[in-house]
């Protein structure tokens, strides 16, 4: 293996990284959108897209630590010690490439991740109020997992918000 593999493995995580960002578009609209149905799949998703991404850095981590030892650095070398040490000819612009566009990615995706988060929380939030509108502390499970009976009645709910 060598310089070449290792180029391969970040191509193949930076396509991961844009397939992740995607995903988490998707689920930011879904939730924009109000279409809850969809949510609990569109995490699903992304929680599949993020196993392939953290067997995917293992495995250029791996290959990583190969190169870097060839160049006489320490096999724990991150990717930036690594170009940083690299013999004169394309790899040190190669390697920049790549490290540059997995720094971008990685960056959009934390923003998306902290705008779903927001809307997430915002729609737990909600939900509690309303339940607790209905006279009932939506908080409070019984032993086995269910919600106390409390009849208090019946509830008229306003479908035309």
């Amino acid at each position: 293996m060598g310089t070449n593999e290792l180029s391969v493995l970040l191509w193949k995580e930076r396509e991961l990284l844009e397939l992740l960002q995607f995903k988490l578009e998707e689920q930011h609209l879904l939730l924009v959108a109000g279409k809850s149905r969809w949510i609990d799949l569109a995490t699903r998703e992304i929680e599949s897209v993020l196993e392939k991404v953290h067997t995917a850095g293992l495995v250029r981590a791996l290959e990583a630590s190969g190169v870097a030892a060839d160049w006489g650095l320490a096999d724990d070398s991150s990717l930036a010690e690594i170009i940083g040490s690299a013999p004169d000819g394309p790899w040190k612009e190669i390697f920049a490439a790549h490290l540059g566009a997995l720094r971008s990615t990685s960056t959009e995706i934390a923003s998306l991740r902290d705008a779903n988060e927001q809307y997430l929380r915002a729609a737990f939030r909600s939900t509690q109020e309303t339940l607790a509108t209905l006279g009932e502390d939506s908080s409070l499970y019984g032993p086995k997992g269910s919600s106390p009976a409390q009849h208090v009645g019946a509830h008229i709910i306003d479908t035309n918000l």
